[in-house]
């Protein structure tokens, strides 16, 4: 394993294959192997010299941060180059959101290929989970006494608990799929090169495995904190224990929150540095830290957005399987049935559910590796790599440490 930090770029070998080598690969183009980036890159005077003009003559380097005249009559400084979805400098809010929408509209073949197959899969096994393994809620009985009503909705609340656990499982199983695949998808949308299933599979395949370790040690680490809060009141009852359990439950609920903010990179770090778990979970908080408010607002807008696409497309599928099934729709305005047992009702809902996912998956995934992007652009200077990388004229050879001028 390699504990060096570093991004081993798309169609690359991962940073440990030609360690010892002792000759840096010099391809920049796009059918072979792209460069290797690390956090320890040499400052920008040390960067290749530009190439020499007709007669031997080498222009002088401008001045870094001008480009020449501004509107004004001052110097204005040069635009970043922008060889795929984003423009390679310190990103804002909005330059990251329309940088994982631009991957989705660039490489929709590629990126709804993966994500419809992965929502389907997942959709069908809920569904069928639904109809023959999950217990049905019972049907609310108007003329339930109040004890009785509480006795149906304590019910109804079990039931619903049960049947969160296996969705909850799929659920990361479709995150685990997505984040493997699209991660590959971004980075090389971000060099501004062509994607096909069979590149983004050949990346992904060797980080499968830690990828699975990663997301198995982040799941037991919030399971374990959020049963330390709430468990102490569980155990004592009565109303003590209930108030207990709500403030037990609000920090738990509090610290997850704080933890996966600083944990968000680690999944880039994983597939793109070929680091372990642990060394993931280190990197991913040395990058976090400083900017954890900034990160938690764009991972909070990025939730909310997605969450609205999920409504605007859910809602009414939602409403059309229930005119569909007539007996769901009296059921529901009768209030003595539970439509989500209909056949009907759930293969319509399941689509909106697909579709949804589909566009949900790219966009969450496409703002977290372009969060880890900034922050490295932000902290290593990894924009001018992946100028070098892209192909972006000025910016010297396209492997670190090639002082060869570019032709």
């Amino acid at each position: 394993m390699n504990d060096s930090p570093g991004w081993a770029s798309p169609g690359s070998p991962s940073p440990s294959d030609d360690q010892g080598t002792g000759s840096p690969s010099p391809a920049g183009d796009q059918g072979g192997p792209a460069p290797k980036w690390s956090e320890n890159q040499p400052p920008p005077g040390q960067w290749s010299p530009p190439a020499a003009q007709p007669g031997g003559q080498v222009p002088p380097a401008p001045a870094p941060g001008w480009g020449g005249r501004g509107p004004y009559g001052g110097w204005a400084q040069p635009p970043a180059p922008k060889p795929g979805v984003i423009p390679l400098r310190p990103l804002g809010v909005g330059e990251i959101l329309d940088g994982a929408v631009s991957t989705l509209r660039a490489h929709w073949r590629t990126v709804l290929g993966i994500t419809l197959a992965v929502s389907a899969v997942v959709q069908l096994l809920q569904i069928l989970m639904q109809r023959y393994v999950l217990p049905q809620a019972p049907a609310p009985d108007p003329d339930a006494s109040p004890s009785e009503l509480l006795e149906q909705t304590g019910e109804a609340l079990r039931v619903s608990m049960i049947g969160l656990a296996p969705s909850t499982l799929l659920g990361l199983i479709a995150v685990f799929v997505t984040t493997a695949l699209l991660t590959f998808v971004v980075t090389r949308s971000v060099l501004g090169r062509p994607v096909t299933f069979g590149d983004v599979w050949r990346d992904a395949r060797p980080r499968l495995v830690p990828l699975l370790g990663l997301m198995f040690s982040l799941t037991l680490i919030v399971s374990a904190i959020t049963l330390a809060g709430v468990l102490p009141g569980l155990l004592i009852g009565s109303v003590a224990g209930a108030v207990l359990v709500l403030f037990g439950g609000l920090a738990a609920l509090l610290l997850v929150i704080w933890l996966t903010v600083r944990f968000s990179l680690s999944y880039s770090v994983v597939m793109l540095e070929g680091q372990g778990v642990i060394a993931s979970l280190r990197r991913s908080a040395k990058l976090v830290r400083g900017s954890w408010w900034r990160i938690f607002g764009i991972l909070t807008l990025t939730a909310l957005l997605t969450t609205l696409i999920t409504l605007i497309v859910v809602i009414p599928f939602s409403v059309i399987a229930l005119l569909v099934d007539g007996d769901g729709m009296s059921g529901v305005l009768s209030g003595t049935a539970a439509p989500q047992a209909s056949w009907t009702f759930l293969i319509i809902t399941g689509i909106g559910a697909i579709l949804a996912s589909a566009i949900m998956y790219p966009i969450s995934a496409g703002v977290t590796v372009l969060l880890y992007v900034d922050q490295r652009i932000r902290r290593e200077a990894l924009d001018l790599e992946l100028a070098r990388a892209a192909g972006v004229p000025g910016y010297g050879s396209t492997s670190p440490g090639d002082t060869t001028p570019r032709s």
